[in-house]
């Protein structure tokens, strides 16, 4: 069935474009929620008398994925993470982690348009991820996973034995007789 698309829709198409689906996704997904409507000669026309106006929506669209996109490969983001000491990380970094971390930098991206190589990364270190953007452009975002806490190896700081009280001779001789001795067992009469 063909249909043409009254918004942008994801790994299907662009508003205004003609596409060709399944009559069960144009019939229970993309007409009644008015993301397209049938391809006949009216809806055509209507198309028609706005495309310039669809064609300045795309040349915008561009335009902020371009300066995105520059953002994006300017940018290293660093994700402190739970890690043993053999850089295994206690959890993944998923697609989703990357996309919070990205909004914590003020750059808003869908997480679905984030590939994250085997889309986890369990271990500590560098890697390069992609994020698609407009059309078939794509963003190479460098991504720095460090352990959050601090290796054992590193000694603790020292903390000062506690300082103890001078005792002369005399006071410590006094001290040891004050003390009882022990008790020897009594001995029972047979």
């Amino acid at each position: 069935m063909k249909v043409i698309l009254n918004q942008d829709v994801y790994n299907l198409g662009e508003e205004g474009d003609v596409c060709d689906v399944a009559r069960g996704y144009a019939r229970n997904y993309l007409l009644p929620k008015k993301l397209a409507v049938a391809f006949n000669n009216a809806n055509k026309a209507v198309f028609e008398s706005r495309k310039a106006i669809i064609d300045k929506k795309k040349d915008d669209k561009r335009k902020a994925a371009m300066s995105l996109k520059e953002k994006i490969e300017d940018l290293t983001l660093t994700i402190p993470m739970s890690a043993g000491d053999s850089g295994k990380l206690f959890g993944a970094v998923t697609s989703s982690t990357v996309a919070e971390a990205l909004a914590k930098e003020g750059v808003e991206i869908e997480r679905k348009k984030i590939e994250v190589p085997s889309n986890h990364i369990k271990m500590v270190g560098n890697y390069a991820i992609r994020i698609k953007l407009y059309e078939n452009e794509t963003a190479d975002l460098k991504l720095l996973i460090e352990s959050d806490r601090k290796s054992t190896k590193e000694k603790p700081e020292a903390v000062p034995a506690p300082e103890k009280k001078k005792v002369s001779a005399e006071e410590e001789k006094a001290e040891v007789q004050e003390t009882p001795a022990e008790e020897a067992p009594a001995e029972s009469e047979d």
